[in-house]
């Protein structure tokens, strides 16, 4: 039996992509189960970005990615009429939207995080167990407390709570959620720096122009993004839970293979270039 390399390669990617479209509801579960201890009084339009902000933004990303996909690989350049052309862009410019404002629900939670506040007089995180107060897991993973676990939870002598929230952790719970809270910022400004770059490779690389120093300056700037990106997968893989290492490592995978498109499509320019070129001679 032959195998197609190139088929498995496409069935390799398109795997990927649809890897991270599972990873949309898989945000979404958890994120809703944190909504009912964060927002316990129901939550106002103007929340939802703070709520969901990791469904929101996954979910942006992955049209966004499908966007790509079609500009890098499945249509041809001349396909690229006026009508194709401003739908694409069309598409991507509401992805940014949800894109940037993601970036504003990260912000939003780190500060909420942030405004936590000592509880006073509590030494023992079972003193706390009245039904109603619960205990932060992890970065938005919370456990109702009771007689039965609260022992397990901690064996602090002080907690802190987050503001409006019935909810407690120890200092070095909170300690890893505010560094979780800072990756999840970190993390999406970068990756805007990312499509950023991508963006102008794609613009340029349409005029034939992504080469020279336009080609070495987009190399060296995705090397350090990349690499930056890189750096927060460990660190979700060390102190967040399983799904946010995934998710990231998935989109590192996503996006080379989107540079490959990107590099496959300058080849393929180069050659008409110079076939057209021997043709003059």
């Amino acid at each position: 039996m032959v195998i197609n390399r190139s088929r498995l390669f496409q069935l390799f990617k398109y795997t990927v992509y649809a890897l991270l479209t599972v990873n949309v509801y898989l945000f979404f579960s958890e994120e809703w189960a944190a909504s009912a201890f964060r927002f316990s009084n129901g939550i106002t339009l103007s929340e939802i970005i703070e709520g969901f902000t990791a469904s929101i933004d996954t979910a942006a990303w992955v049209v966004l990615l499908l966007m790509f996909e079609l500009e890098t690989y499945v249509l041809d350049d001349e396909h690229f009429t006026r009508r194709v052309t401003w739908t694409l862009h069309g598409f991507r410019a509401i992805c940014y939207t949800f894109i940037v404002y993601s970036f504003y629900g990260y912000l939003s939670s780190l500060l909420f995080f942030s405004g936590a506040a000592v509880l006073p007089n509590i030494t023992d995180l079972c003193a706390l167990v009245d039904g109603t107060w619960a205990y932060a897991v992890d970065y938005d993973e919370y456990e109702t407390l009771s007689a039965a676990n609260c022992a397990a939870m901690s064996s602090a002598n002080s907690f802190v709570h987050f503001p409006g929230m019935s909810t407690a952790v120890d200092p070095v719970g909170y300690r890893d959620i505010i560094g979780l809270a800072w990756v999840d910022v970190i993390n999406s400004a970068v990756w805007l720096l990312v499509v950023i770059v991508l963006e102008i490779d794609v613009r340029l690389q349409e005029r034939d122009k992504l080469r020279g120093i336009a080609l070495r300056l987009s190399n060296i700037s995705k090397y350090i993004l990349y690499s930056i990106l890189l750096l927060a997968a460990i660190y979700w893989g060390i102190k967040g839970d399983f799904v946010d290492f995934w998710d990231a490592f998935l989109w590192l995978v996503a996006f080379v293979l989107i540079e490959l498109n990107v590099f496959e499509w300058r080849q393929e320019s180069e050659e008409r270039l110079n076939m057209s070129t021997d043709s003059t001679v």
